[in-house]
């Protein structure tokens, strides 16, 4: 998925070490959701917890949507990447991924997708509708599009692509959890990472208790149900960022609670992020849009040449599934930090 907005703000996510007081110690601070219209007449909206204008990254996690549910027909034409890992976790339905790099798979709940972007990739994402289903027949969507940011010696390069159907399912005490990424007791999950993180699906109930890395920063998103976490309640819609230096999560959980937990070692490096780079300066975003502009018109074979590459069928007898997506223009002035709080 991508980050369709009009008028893409810019972010700029300071390294950790350079902001006094981050990170410091545990808390439970909940940033609230916003909501965004991913374009078009009958896009669907998606809830956006990262990145935030104070908390712009958790360890390498820098974006976070969640969509859904809804019965929305998702159709995201081939659009560019850099400088990012896309992970793709969905939960309801079934979506089909196609990218530069010749994959062409479809992906259901419980199996991850975790594409590379490196220098620059682009992939296209549309829900898998039933044959010859009707109109109010379109499946239910819901999931979760993360993204990953390279650290500097990764950022640059090839653009790769990873389909994980099975994961490792850790269970104890009233949870059982499924690891995205990274290792959570002692269960670690098969796909590549470039940074220390961690990403796990937990549904749970009563009272549990998770270990976690200590030097790590986490953060939860409850996706149903309620938890109770340092003695406040955590309900759908924001994100509970933790802080570092907590060794356990011990929180109680209402029947048919699930809950995200997500953590990595706080990001050492400054990032600039806008539409769909991640990047280090104005100055290589603007690159990146130049040349993802530059590819329009080409042919397929000059395209598949081009930075960027060539998502094979969305040519001009694609039908419905032809196109791409034009980078929004950049604003006016050179993009500006915004730092965390």
């Amino acid at each position: 998925m991508t980050n369709l907005e009009v008028l893409p703000p810019e972010e700029v996510c300071p390294a950790a070490h350079s902001v006094e007081g981050a990170a410091s110690g545990p808390c439970l601070q909940l940033w609230p959701a916003r909501e965004v219209p991913l374009g078009g007449v009958r896009a669907m909206n998606v809830s956006r917890t990262l990145p935030q204008r104070g908390l712009p990254t958790v360890g390498a996690w820098c974006f976070l949507d969640s969509f859904g549910p809804d019965r929305v027909a998702m159709s995201v034409l081939p659009h560019p990447h850099t400088g990012l890992q896309t992970v793709t976790w969905p939960l309801a339905g079934t979506i089909r991924h196609r990218d530069s790099v010749g994959s062409d798979v479809l992906v259901r709940p419980g199996e991850l997708n975790i594409m590379t972007a490196g220098r620059g990739v682009s992939h296209s994402e549309f829900a898998v509708l039933p044959a010859g289903g009707a109109e109010h027949e379109l499946p239910l969507q819901r999931g979760l599009q993360l993204w990953v940011a390279l650290p500097d010696a990764e950022r640059h390069r090839a653009p790769a692509f990873e389909q994980h159907r099975e994961l490792p399912v850790v269970r104890g005490d009233g949870f059982t959890a499924t690891v995205i990424v990274g290792t959570l007791a002692g269960a670690t999950s098969p796909a590549t990472v470039y940074s220390p993180i961690v990403g796990a699906d937990i549904s749970c109930a009563g009272r549990i208790s998770l270990p976690l890395d200590p030097s790590f920063e986490h953060a939860v998103l409850v996706l149903d149900g309620t938890l109770s976490l340092d003695g406040q309640d955590v309900a759908p819609g924001p994100l509970g960022y933790l802080g570092t230096g907590r060794s356990r999560l011990d929180l109680d959980a209402a029947p048919g609670t699930r809950f995200v937990l997500l953590g990595g070692e706080p990001f050492e490096e400054e990032l600039l992020m806008w539409w769909n780079f991640v990047g280090r300066s104005h100055e290589e975003v603007e690159q990146s849009r130049l040349d993802w502009e530059a590819q329009a018109g080409l042919s397929d074979d000059d395209a598949a040449r081009a930075r960027f590459g060539l998502v094979r069928g969305h040519g001009p007898d694609a039908g419905a599934e032809a196109g791409r997506i034009p980078a929004p223009p950049l604003p006016g002035v050179p993009l500006r930090p915004r730092r965390r709080q």
